[in-house]
């Protein structure tokens, strides 16, 4: 089953949300950050996008940027920061078995449903 990292106050996660509607394709909506993704599912999501951890996180974030911007951070840091702070996730992220996309633009939700 598809599923979509959404945060609904996110713009372009709305589009994506919007995008999987009209496909009518069934998926299943995890507001991680009502409830925080493990450090498990985070390196999972990540091999499936096969990205870096830095490459899927909002260095534009308060958060990233008072607590993280600038240290020697290793990977394993870096997952366990998006695992405290979820925010710093980007999105939408769309996984489809062992597929997945970042959303950014929201197009690229198609390629892979």
């Amino acid at each position: 089953m598809i599923k979509i990292y959404h945060n609904p106050r996110c713009k372009k996660s709305r589009e994506g949300l919007q995008i999987l509607e009209e496909a009518k394709v069934e998926f299943e909506i995890i507001k991680y950050l009502d409830e925080a993704p493990s450090v498990t599912e985070i390196e999972s999501i990540l091999k499936k996008l096969n990205k870096r951890p830095i490459e899927v996180v909002r260095t534009n974030e308060k958060i990233w940027k008072e607590n993280f911007k600038g240290k020697d951070l290793s990977d394993q840091d870096i997952i366990k920061a998006m695992h405290s702070f979820p925010k710093l996730i980007e999105r939408p992220i769309v996984i489809n078995n062992q597929k997945a996309v970042i959303g950014r633009p929201p197009e690229q939700i198609k390629s892979i449903i």
